[in-house]
């Protein structure tokens, strides 16, 4: 029983880490992302259709992450069940 305890708490702890990991990678892309909508706001030869092209790669990204870190949740989660049960 001590052992799933341990178990337990190491799983605890390497979801925390995950957690606020991937939450700094998060706060980087998404000021990486305003500061290229700013950067590309400044110059005129940057036409709409480089910017929506742009846009669209922001969406896919967060997406991406978003669905990532859903998986990964799930993973953590099915750990913190198969410890429950024994």
């Amino acid at each position: 029983m001590e052992t799933a305890n341990i178990a337990k708490q190491m799983i605890g702890f390497q979801k925390s880490v995950f957690d606020n990991s991937f939450n700094a990678i998060a706060v980087v892309q998404d000021q990486t992302e305003t500061m290229m909508n700013n950067f590309m706001g400044q110059f005129p030869w940057a036409t709409e259709d480089g910017k929506k092209q742009l846009n669209e790669t922001y969406n896919y990204t967060k997406k991406a992450r978003d669905e990532f870190k859903k998986v990964v949740d799930q993973g953590y989660s099915q750990f913190e069940k198969l410890f429950d049960q024994k």
